[in-house]
């Protein structure tokens, strides 16, 4: 076991990764972190590395990873045997996903863009918008 001097409450650990309390409990929980070290009162400790994981997963949801793949990259991340096609195949995937997302956007902001130019926006209770939500 480390020594206190480099072991971080919650909070502390909270702040150097910049991952909330909720989100780093809700993290151990789907065992994205491995059950760290608890005081005698039950308080969790928390070392360097696993505030280092911590980032690796802030990190990876920042780009928009799906918690399954921020599990996978995690797995392959402490691989040190790893193949960095299995890593690019997560990310040009991700990329994909991430295109196919962008384009369903783009196509609901027209959409709506149509529906708004077409409504007056004035006292009449007509509205194409609600038409258009309601078809």
């Amino acid at each position: 076991m480390k020594s206190a001097a480099e072991l971080f409450n919650i909070g502390e650990a909270a702040a150097r990764s910049g991952v909330s309390a909720k989100m780093l409990r809700h993290y151990e929980s789907l065992g994205l972190l491995p059950k760290v070290a608890r005081t005698e009162a039950g308080y969790r400790l928390y070392s360097e590395r696993e505030v280092h994981t911590l980032r690796f997963i802030r990190r990876a949801r920042d780009l928009g990873f799906a918690m399954a793949e921020i599990a996978d990259l995690l797995k392959l991340w402490q691989n040190r045997r790893r193949s960095s096609a299995d890593v690019k195949r997560i990310a040009q995937n991700h990329i994909e996903d991430l295109e196919r997302r962008l384009a369903e956007m783009s196509a609901m902001k027209k959409t709506l863009e149509q529906l708004v130019c077409c409504c007056q926006g004035d006292e009449r209770p007509d509205c194409p918008i609600l038409d258009g939500l309601a078809a």
